[in-house]
Parts: structure tokens; C-alpha cells; sequence
């Protein structure tokens, strides 16, 4: 059973996975935005949207519910929403609701915003260049386009991919957010 940490907390912020915690705690930490009122949470995995939800309605009921999807899991949160009650149709009516959807996902929409060689620039500053590098170097990887490669880099590792999350989203200024994340930033700094 889902336990709310912080018992306070006014808005619940449902995202897929660790990675997806980490960039939006460094991109609320970016935008000056108060921590203490949000419990964020990893679903490990979109397909425990509807599960979570339920539970974070018997624990709370009162508390807003946001989150972040996929696109290839839109289908899940539009489910999952329904269940709940409300008059959701199809993922265009997400964000009425506060569920926002990645184009592909949460990494494709970091690298796409800060761009390939921006990106790769922010990667090695923080000391993952090496790694990056030794994937390139691959057979697999050799000559591939740079925003593949590192959209293959930052999903790869676990700890890697959270790591990558946070430094990417906290690279990024308040004027390049993707807009499923500025909305959800917004959404956030109300609670």
C-alpha cells in the first residue's frame, strides 16, 4: 500500500519512474517553486497509474492529483482518469485534468529542448562524457545521430538515467521548457 510521506502535502505529483521525480524536483528547484506542499511519486511504470491513484484517493482524497505521462502511455492516464470519474475522452483532455503528456518522453523532450550538442555539452560538464563516449564508440551506436545516441544514453542505465533526468531539466531556462513541463510547473506552483 502507497504511503504518503508528506502528510501535508496538498498536490501529488504521479510520474512514471525515479528519472522523471528527479527532473521535475530539478526543474520546480529552478523555478523557485515551494517543495513542501507536492509529494511527488514513482509510479515504476505508467501501467500503475490507476492502481496508485485509487490509493492516493483512499488515503487522501482531498489532495489535487497531477502527473506526467508518455505518449505511449497516454491511453493509461485517459483509463486511469475515467476510473476516477472524470469525463475524460481521449488524451487531448489530459491536461484539463493536470495530466501532461511527453512527446515520445520525458528524455526525448529534454534533449529536443536543449538540443543535441547543448545537451551533450551539459552531460560531459557534469562527468558522464566518458560514458557517453564509450557507448558512441560501440558498433551499435557508431554513426548514429547525436540525439538518438543520447536518448539511448540517458535511458540506459538506471541510476544513469536518473542522474541524466535531473541534469538535463535543471540545464534548462524557464523560457525553453517543453510545454508539457512548463504546464505541469504551472499547475505545480499553485499547490
Amino acid at each position: 500500500m502507497l504511503e504518503l510521506t508528506a502528510s501535508d502535502a496538498r498536490t501529488v505529483c504521479l510520474l512514471e519512474g525515479v528519472s522523471d521525480v528527479a527532473a521535475v524536483r530539478a526543474l520546480m528547484e529552478g523555478a523557485g517553486i515551494d517543495p513542501s506542499p507536492i509529494e511527488l511519486i514513482s509510479l515504476g511504470g505508467a501501467t500503475n497509474l490507476g492502481r496508485t491513484l485509487k490509493e492516493v484517493r483512499l488515503l487522501r482524497g482531498d489532495v489535487d492529483v497531477v502527473g506526467l505521462v508518455d505518449e505511449a502511455e497516454a491511453h493509461v492516464a485517459v483509463r486511469a482518469l475515467g476510473e476516477d470519474g472524470l469525463p475524460v475522452q481521449d488524451a487531448s483532455d489530459l491536461p484539463v485534468y493536470g495530466f501532461f503528456v511527453c512527446s515520445v518522453d520525458l528524455e526525448d523532450e529534454l534533449i529536443r529542448a536543449l538540443g543535441a550538442e547543448r545537451a551533450r555539452e551539459v552531460l560531459t560538464e557534469a562527468g558522464l562524457g566518458g560514458k557517453l563516449e564509450a557507448m558512441q564508440r560501440q558498433d551499435a551506436w557508431v554513426g548514429r545521430p547525436l540525439d538518438e545516441q543520447l536518448h539511448r544514453f540517458c535511458g540506459a542505465a538506471s541510476g544513469r538515467k536518473e542522474r541524466a533526468a535531473g541534469i538535463l531539466a535543471g540545464a534548462l531556462a524557464a523560457d525553453e521548457l517543453p510545454e508539457p513541463l512548463a504546464m505541469l510547473l504551472d499547475r505545480l506552483r499553485w499547490a
